[in-house]
């Protein structure tokens, strides 16, 4: 009998998600009778039960800290166990948000212009928006280095922005981006190849943690993305590269804001959701790919040395 190990829950703000992941994934799994599987949480007793269960397969189903950003890849790479999705380092480029727009703007890929600020500074309320407002121009948005799923990520004017930084103190360091308006296009990536697109019309101010997990948040999903061909090719395209020069495996979800015949890469996601109400499951379904065809290929994208 053939063991999965699906990893799920943890410590970040994301936890809820990764279990609702989890939990869509593992009834799935469940269906086939050959396979033993096992939702395991990587607490301080992680090691010795993935030892004692012995998987043939990890499927990370963790997100943000300790599970996207490279934490969770390096322990199991030490353990030499394959496991899905991207590896330790493209987990952790991909993850922080000042250096993978580093590598996108170096490759030509159009991303939000940014600053970054650290707390630390001690630049005072008056000086910081006058340095924001030269540099970029309100609106902004401010967003921590390393979250995902939207978390504690605002759209700031003038005058919330500073009640805004405070809630963000925490973290130390923050990135501080242009806010760029115009369509929310999204893509999916599925073992080096394109899977497909998806248009999001949020009710709120933007696709936040609640326009993305909350169905009574009611965001309006376009399949097919209503777009040119050729445009429909590049953002796809884009996407593509981004994956390949971070260097992931497995899938990822590539988030773009589409303004002025413009598109603009906001983030990789290496660890996107796979609940009934995610993108990635949906652009499969569209491209008639079934949930369980789509694990299938996760699955099988499994490795170590990556």
């Amino acid at each position: 009998m053939e063991k999965i190990l699906i990893i799920a829950g943890g410590y970040s703000n994301e936890r809820e998600i990764s279990l609702m992941t989890a939990k869509s994934v593992y009834s799935e799994l469940k269906k086939n009778k050959k396979l033993k599987i096992k939702i395991q949480e990587p607490n301080g007793e992680f090691v010795k039960n993935l030892r004692k269960f012995n998987p043939k397969v990890v499927l990370n189903l963790l997100h943000g800290k300790y599970g996207e950003d490279g934490y969770i890849q390096a322990i199991l790479e030490s353990e030499k166990v394959k496991y899905t999705h991207s590896g330790v380092l493209s987990s952790s480029l991909a993850i922080d948000k000042e250096i993978s727009k580093k590598i996108f703007l170096k490759n030509g890929i159009n991303t939000p212009k940014y600053i970054k600020h650290s707390f630390k500074n001690n630049l005072t309320e008056n000086k910081l928006i006058k340095l924001v407002n030269t540099e970029l121009g309100f609106p902004v948005v401010l967003k921590p280095l390393n979250e995902g799923s939207s978390v504690n990520v605002y759209i700031c004017s003038k005058t919330n922005f500073n009640n805004n930084l405070k809630k963000l103190k925490e973290y130390g360091e923050i990135l501080i981006e242009k806010y760029i308006p115009g369509r929310e296009i999204q893509v999916a990536i599925l073992s080096n190849k394109i899977l497909g697109a998806i248009e999001l019309k949020p009710k709120r101010q933007f696709y936040d943690y609640k326009a993305k997990y909350d169905l009574k948040a009611k965001t309006e999903h376009i399949i097919p993305v209503k777009i040119p061909k050729f445009q429909y090719q590049k953002v796809t395209s884009i996407a593509l590269k981004a994956h390949k020069l971070l260097k992931c495996r497995g899938v990822t979800r590539s988030d773009f804001r589409f303004f002025k015949n413009v598109f603009y890469l906001l983030e990789t996601n290496t660890q996107p959701g796979m609940t009934s109400i995610s993108l990635v499951p949906e652009i499969a379904k569209f491209n008639n790919i079934t949930f369980k065809n789509l694990i299938k290929k996760i699955l099988r994208d499994a490795s170590i040395n990556k």
